[in-house]
């Protein structure tokens, strides 16, 4: 007889309907909180819980993620309430976002409409979640757990995805909050994702294509033809070194390092990597090195892919080191007026271009990172730290100069001539080394004094692009350099960039790029990338609190300030990559 025709089984049911709702309960309820941030900031502390450990790995980071102070209140004071003003202007923007944007990449926030500008898989809330997850947001972050759920990152036939912006925005973000939140969706995600992408790394030399259809796995090429920039191949090693950390799947590992292999061997005088390279012979087609746009993020990652795996990967820290040396002695000069530090590009024997982007205000952040973190000389520390300190005061002394109190995206600026006194005119490491054998008067290196800011009149520079858009450069690098250094000077000055964003950028839905850096009001261009809340949004609010939420020793951020923790292989996983048992140190 069918067992659920029978009395005896009838009286079964409300007993284990009462089991399982207890095992649930004591799941739920009974797990101890060891989260990283608070719910409200202004409230006791409620935890969400790690993440845990990676499957197959074998082994804890050498730093187990952090976890949450006893509950307490926050106490006021000048920062917090600047911390709580930047969460209210993420409030703001992302509310516009959900309100005219939701369904869609990003919001315009004139006309208050949208955009499918990445992919068409709701961008703004993807490369966001960790940002909710750090201002304690949690209320906005699980609305989000069941449209991810339902996220296929289905492309019709005809679309492509992006591989780079892809990767550092939606897998980024996605892998951050896991990290963050513990929530398992998260990482299902992720690693979905992480597979479809996969096919862009098949070409002969390894080097990604510019796009994939994640559906059929075809690839196109983007605005450069057969060629990647150096950017693009080299800012997906931190996402698939991580994932394949949490899943052990090894081709995650392969395809990203066979691109450090290539860069590793290939032949570059004086390790000036060129900013394009061909995916079909594996060779750089210029001779432009730059830390701008089309090369950025690669530098990045030289640094961070050492630091994300417990620094255990001498290879990328070799490679950073060359690079950073090959940029203090080429790249960086000073203006004749205001002796302002400033990072350029070369090509070739054509010579510097004076040429200054918005978007290399990262530098200043990433050589005081490698400053406080690498063995370096102390000698070899000690410019590292001179450089990041002079260029983080240019950048912000762009934004000082201006109307607006915003800064340019893109600059012109003044060459100091060239004379029998200075040959290479302002370099900046040969003022370096005649200042140190002269004695080093007036006590402070050149391109270090604080020049006071030019709103009217000549500047030591014109600007190329006068708008401001809504980039997280600057900022990135102030918050860093508060971190390395403790000067509040720096925590001051995001303060001033955050009120001329309010001032400036604000409007009813949310933030939007300004057109002209020179007069306000600004006029205001109809977009608010993702980055954005992303980002810029993000690192003002860090720079703000005073508890140290993303401790440096135990998060990297990826290039789209998304942070992963610091993680160790295993000694499977060091045998089966080729990983050094032990990674060597530079010799002070």
């Amino acid at each position: 007889m069918d067992l659920f025709r029978t009395k005896r089984a009838y009286r079964l049911i409300p007993l284990g309907a009462a089991a399982t709702f207890l095992l649930w309960a004591l799941a739920h309820f009974g797990v101890a909180d060891r989260s990283l941030y608070r719910f409200r900031a202004d409230e006791p502390d409620h935890f969400y819980p790690g993440p845990p450990p990676p499957p197959f790995a074998g082994a804890y980071p050498p730093h187990p993620p952090p976890r949450g102070p006893p509950p307490r209140l926050r106490p006021a004071s000048k920062w917090t309430k600047r911390a709580d003003a930047v969460r209210d202007a993420f409030r703001h923007a992302y509310r516009g976002y959900q309100e005219h944007a939701g369904a869609h990449d990003e919001l315009l926030p004139v006309s208050k409409s949208y955009v499918d500008n990445f992919n068409g898989w709701r961008l703004t809330m993807v490369d966001s979640l960790d940002t909710m997850l750090i201002m304690g947001l949690h209320d906005e972050f699980r609305e989000t757990i069941p449209i991810i759920a339902n996220m296929t990152f289905a492309l019709n036939e005809g679309s492509y995805a992006p591989f780079f912006e892809t990767v550092i925005r939606y897998l980024g973000g996605l892998l951050s909050a896991y990290a963050i939140s513990g929530e398992p969706i998260l990482l299902s995600r992720a690693d979905d994702l992480g597979t479809m992408l996969l096919p862009a790394f098949k070409t002969p030399r390894g080097l990604p294509m510019y796009a994939v259809n994640t559906v059929s796995g075809k690839t196109r090429t983007g605005w450069t033809g057969d060629n990647i920039l150096w950017a693009e191949a080299l800012s997906c090693q931190m996402e698939y070194k991580y994932l394949a950390h949490l899943t052990g799947r090894h081709e995650y590992f392969d395809r990203v390092e066979r691109i450090m292999d290539l860069m590793d061997s290939a032949d570059i005088k004086d390790s000036q990597f060129a900013t394009k390279w061909s995916v079909t012979t594996g060779k750089p087609t210029n001779n432009q090195f730059s830390v701008g746009a089309f090369a950025d993020s690669a530098h990045e990652y030289l640094l961070k892919q050492w630091l994300l795996t417990a620094k255990s990967e001498p290879k990328a820290r070799d490679m950073y080191l060359r690079v950073a040396d090959s940029i203090l002695r080429n790249l960086l000069y000073i203006t004749p007026e205001r002796n302002l530090l400033y990072v350029t590009d070369i090509s070739g024997v054509s010579g510097p271009s004076h040429n200054f982007e918005h978007l290399s205000c990262f530098l200043p952040g990433l050589l005081a990172l490698g400053a406080h973190t690498l063995p370096l000389p102390t000698r070899d520390r000690q410019l590292h730290q001179w450089a990041a300190q002079g260029l983080a005061y240019t950048c912000w002394i762009t934004y000082a100069d201006h109307e607006t109190g915003l800064g340019p995206d893109e600059m012109f600026m003044t060459p100091m001539p060239v004379d029998d006194a200075h040959p290479h005119g302002g370099r900046w490491l040969d003022l370096v080394e005649a200042w140190e054998e002269g004695g080093r008067e007036g006590g402070v290196p050149p391109g270090l004094k604080e020049a006071p800011p030019k709103r009217t009149g000549e500047r030591d520079y014109h600007a190329m692009k006068p708008e401001y858009l809504l980039r997280p450069e600057t900022v990135e690098s102030f918050y860093i350099m508060w971190r390395t250094t403790g000067d509040e000077a720096w925590r001051e000055r995001g303060w001033a960039v955050f009120q001329a964003i309010e001032k400036e950028a604000k409007t009813a839905s949310g933030y939007a790029s300004v057109l002209s850096v020179e007069n306000s009001p600004a006029r205001l261009k109809d977009e608010m990338p993702s980055f954005f809340t992303a980002e810029t949004l993000k690192y003002l609010y860090l720079l703000f609190e005073d508890e140290e939420l993303i401790p440096l020793d135990r998060w990297v951020f990826n290039t789209e300030a998304h942070p992963l923790p610091v993680f160790e292989w295993a000694d499977w996983e060091k045998e089966r990559y080729g990983i050094p048992r032990s990674a060597g140190q530079v010799i002070p």
